[in-house]
């Protein structure tokens, strides 16, 4: 089952899979989890602005997206279409690379 959010400018669509990794990565931590909801909304606005470090991944993740929402925290997505993006994975670089 797929979730919906309608945001400014793009739609963002998430699965059970991305709520997961979520709920694991943000856990107590309230003010991480109030910069990745600024950095979403930040994304829909613009998602290449230069404060998310917005990049294409290689290798095996061509096909792959990522953002920053904090010094360790990424976001993996894929662009669905222009306006709508599927958010893949949330964590340290080391768990979504």
């Amino acid at each position: 089952m797929l979730f919906t959010k309608i945001w400014k400018m793009i739609d963002l669509v998430w699965d059970a899979g991305f709520k997961r990794s979520y709920k694991k990565r943000m856990g107590g931590d309230a003010a991480l989890r109030k910069k990745f909801w600024n950095s979403i909304d930040l994304f829909c606005h613009d998602p290449f602005d230069t404060g998310l470090k917005t990049h294409k991944l290689t290798g095996k993740l061509k096909e792959l997206w990522a953002f920053s929402v904090a010094y360790d925290c990424r976001v993996v997505f894929i662009f669905l279409n222009e306006k709508t993006v599927l958010l893949v994975d949330i964590g340290t670089h080391d768990e979504v690379y």
